[in-house]
């Protein structure tokens, strides 16, 4: 009875506790990996910002044709200061 039990521990010292150590390794380092879903979004996120920065431009380009001067007169401080002269 005594070999069975000592004989029991060596097997799961040396074998059983190694493979729970390395399997749990193995989880940990495929959980802190992207997966191909995640890769996937991450792809139709960026190509969303590129056209909306796309977008931002071509809108900034017809803001400028029609008044050069639009980004200066939309400054807070600018609107804020303009706001004031106006109540007077």
């Amino acid at each position: 009875m005594g070999f069975v039990v000592g004989g029991l521990a060596i097997v799961t010292l040396f074998i059983g506790l190694p493979w729970l150590i390395f399997h749990y390794i193995t989880k940990w380092k495929t959980a802190a990996t992207l997966t191909g879903s995640d890769e996937k979004l991450l792809d139709e996120l960026h190509d969303a910002a590129r056209r909306l920065d796309d977008r931002l431009g071509t809108i900034e380009r017809i803001m400028t044709a029609e008044n050069p001067n639009w980004r200066q007169s939309s400054l807070p401080e600018q609107r804020t200061q303009r706001l004031l002269s106006e109540g007077e």
